[in-house]
C-alpha cells in the first residue's frame, strides 16, 4: 500500500503561496499564542504535547463496571541527542563559522548587522561528548509523573501487593527505554516499600535480546520493512526538498548568509533540541517565522507518516506480535475473572516501554489519527493520501502521535451481569469493554463505530481480526534455518542445542549481523 506522492510542481506552488501569504511574525509571548515548542513533531516534550491536545470531555464509565486490566505501550521519555546527531551539530558549528567568515569578507559590511548575535562563535551544548541518546532528567520526570497519574486514576487496580507477575514491567534493551521503565516503576511503587525516605521498593524490569525482541523491537528483525525504508527514504527527501529550498531562500534573504538546504535542515534540528531539551526558543528557532515552522514540522510529520505510519502497510503490520500480546493479556484477565481467581494470583497490568518506532505502528493497528473514511481503506489495504499540508488541519501530527513519553493505554472493564450483549461468548456471566487512552486522553475507535467503550469481542472481531490474516514471519520474510548437509562441528552442535532450547521457550534466534541500531 504505497502512499501517493503530491507532484513536486504542485507541492512547490502550494508552498510558495503559503509562505508568501504568511507574515514573518517572530516569537509570540502572550498566552495562547504561537509557541514553537508545540510544533517539534516527535521531539516534543510530553507535558507540552498534553497541554496542546484538544480538550475532550471524559466519557462516563458504564454503570457498575470496574477496571480489571491495563495495557500500556509507552515511548521513552525526553532523551539527549544521539551520537550521530551530536556530530551533525559539531559540523554545523564549523559551517556557521565559515559562513560568518565569508560574510565578513563581503563588500557590504552592513549585512553583518542582520546576523543574530548568537551565531557568532556558536558552539554546540553537546560538543566533545562521545556518548548520546540517554534519558534526560526531564525524561525521568515525564515517566515518573505519568506513573503517579496512572496510579491515581486506577487506584483499585494498583492496590495489590507488588509482584512481577501481577504488575509486569517490560522494556527494550536500549538504555533510555529501560531507564524510562525504572522511572515509571519508581512512581508507581513509591511509598510501597521500605527503601529510603521515599519508602521505595525494588521491582523487576524484563527485557528480551535486541536481536529477537519481535514484540517491542519488531522493526529490527523485519527484512521487508528495512528494504521498504531503504527504498522509500530518497523519495521522502525529494518530497521535502521544495520546502527546504524555499525556507533556505527566505533565510538567505533575511540574514544575508549563504545557507544551504543542509544548513537549514541542521538548524531546524538544533531548534528542536534547544526548544525541547533546553527550553531555548530565541536562538535557532528564532531564525524561522511561524509559517516556516509549520511547514518544517509538516516535513517531519510526512517522514513519520511514510516511513513509520500509514504510508505503507508493512509499517504497522509488522507490529502484529505486540497486538497479539496485548489481546492475549486481556483474554487471560477475563479468564481469571470468570474463574473467580483471587486477587494477587493473576496479572492486572502489563506495562511496556519502547520507542516511537513501536508506539506509532501500534497506534496504526488500532486505527488512530486517520482522516475521514481512512479506516475502511486500511482494512482493505488501499492507499492513503499523505497528511494535508498547512494551513489545512490534519490528524497526523508527530507531536501528538508520538511525543517523548507518548503512550497508548488499553483499559479493560468488567461489567457484571450484562449478559444480553450478543458479542459476549463462552457462557460468560459478565461483559467486557475496552477503552483506548492516547496520552491519557480517551479516544473513540473508528473500527468500533467510533465508540469510547468497545465490547471486547467486537474489538477482536473488527479491529484485531482483519490484521490476523497476516503473519509476522511471512510479511517480514523470516525463513526458518536450513539444515546443513555437512557434519556439524562440536561448537555448532552446542549452538544448535541452545537455539532449539530457546525456540521451545518462545524465543527466536537472530544472527548478530541482522541487529540494527536504534532508528
Amino acid at each position: 500500500m504505497a502512499a501517493p506522492r503530491v507532484p513536486l510542481p504542485q507541492l512547490l506552488l502550494l508552498v510558495v503561496a503559503a509562505l508568501v501569504a504568511a507574515a514573518p511574525v517572530r516569537r509570540a509571548s502572550g498566552a495562547g499564542e504561537f509557541d514553537v515548542r508545540r510544533h517539534l513533531s516527535t521531539v516534543t516534550r510530553y507535558d507540552v504535547a498534553r497541554g496542546s491536545s484538544s480538550v475532550k470531555s471524559m466519557p462516563p464509565i458504564p454503570d457498575g463496571s470496574r477496571v480489571i486490566h491495563l495495557n500500556l505501550v509507552a515511548r521513552h521519555g525526553t532523551r539527549a541527542p544521539t551520537k550521530k546527531r551530536i556530530k551533525e551539530l559539531d559540523r554545523l558549528a564549523i559551517r556557521l563559522e565559515a559562513l560568518m567568515n565569508e560574510a565578513k569578507q563581503g563588500l557590504n559590511s552592513d549585512s553583518l548587522k542582520k546576523v543574530p548575535s548568537w551565531i557568532k562563535g556558536w558552539e554546540s551544548r553537546w560538543k566533545g561528548r562521545t556518548k548520546g541518546g540517554e534519558l534526560t532528567s526531564e525524561g525521568e520526570e515525564e515517566l515518573y509523573n505519568l506513573a503517579t497519574r496512572v496510579k491515581e486514576r486506577f487506584q483499585d487496580l494498583f492496590d495489590d501487593e507488588y509482584h512481577p507477575d501481577v504488575y509486569s514491567i517490560r522494556a527494550t534493551q536500549v538504555s533510555r527505554a529501560s531507564a524510562s521503565a525504572v522511572a515509571f516503576g519508581l512512581g508507581l511503587l513509591s511509598g510501597k516499600g521500605k527503601l529510603g525516605p521515599g519508602k521505595n521498593r525494588a521491582f523487576s524490569v524484563l527485557s528480551e535480546s535486541r536481536a529477537s525482541d519481535i514484540c517491542l523491537r519488531f522493526f529490527d528483525s523485519c527484512e521487508t520493512y528495512k528494504a521498504y525504508r531503504k527504498r522509500k527514504e530518497p523519495d521522502v527527501e525529494k518530497q521535502k526538498e521544495p520546502i527546504l529550498e524555499h525556507v533556505t531562500a527566505a533565510l538567505v534573504n533575511r540574514y544575508h548568509l549563504n545557507f544551504t538546504t543542509q544548513d537549514v535542515s541542521s538548524l531546524w534540528f538544533l531548534c528542536k533540541q534547544e526548544a525541547s531539551l533546553l527550553n531555548i526558543t530565541n536562538q535557532a528557532c528564532g531564525l524561522f517565522n511561524e509559517a516556516e515552522v509549520y511547514f518544517l514540522e509538516w516535513t517531519d510529520d510526512l517522514e513519520g507518516f511514510v516511513l513509520k505510519g500509514y504510508g505503507e502497510s508493512i509499517n504497522y503490520r509488522m507490529g502484529l506480535p505486540l497486538l497479539k500480546d496485548v489481546v492475549q493479556s486481556m483474554e487471560e484477565a477475563i479468564i481469571a475473572k470468570e474463574e473467580n481467581h483471587p486477587d494477587g494470583t493473576y496479572e492486572k497490568a502489563r506495562l511496556r516501554f519502547a520507542h516511537a518506532e513501536t508506539v506509532v505502528p501500534f497506534s496504526c493497528l488500532l486505527g488512530l489519527f486517520l482522516e475521514g473514511s481512512d479506516f475502511e481503506k486500511i482494512q482493505q489495504e488501499e492507499a492513503l493520501d499523505i497528511p494535508p499540508m498547512p494551513p489545512q488541519g490534519r490528524n497526523w501530527k508527530g507531536s501528538v502521535v508520538a511525543p517523548f513519553a507518548g503512550n497508548n493505554m488499553l483499559v479493560l472493564y468488567q461489567c457484571p451481569g450484562k449478559t444480553s450483549d450478543a458479542s459476549t461468548s463462552g457462557g460468560q456471566n459478565n461483559s467486557y469493554l475496552v477503552q483506548v487512552l492516547h496520552n491519557e486522553v480517551p479516544v473513540s475507535m473508528p473500527g468500533c463505530g467510533n465508540k469510547d467503550f468497545c465490547p471486547f469481542e467486537e474489538f477482536k472481531e473488527k479491529i484485531v481480526k482483519p490484521h490476523l490474516k497476516h503473519d509476522y514471519n511471512m510479511i517480514c520474510k523470516i525463513n526458518p534455518p536450513v539444515a546443513s548437509e555437512e557434519p556439524a562441528s562440536f561448537p555448532t552442535k552446542v549452538s544448535s542445542f541452545f537455539v532449539g532450547l530457546f525456540s521451545q521457550k518462545g524465543y527466536r534466534a537472530v544472527s548478530a549481523e541482522s541487529v540494527k541500531t536504534e532508528l
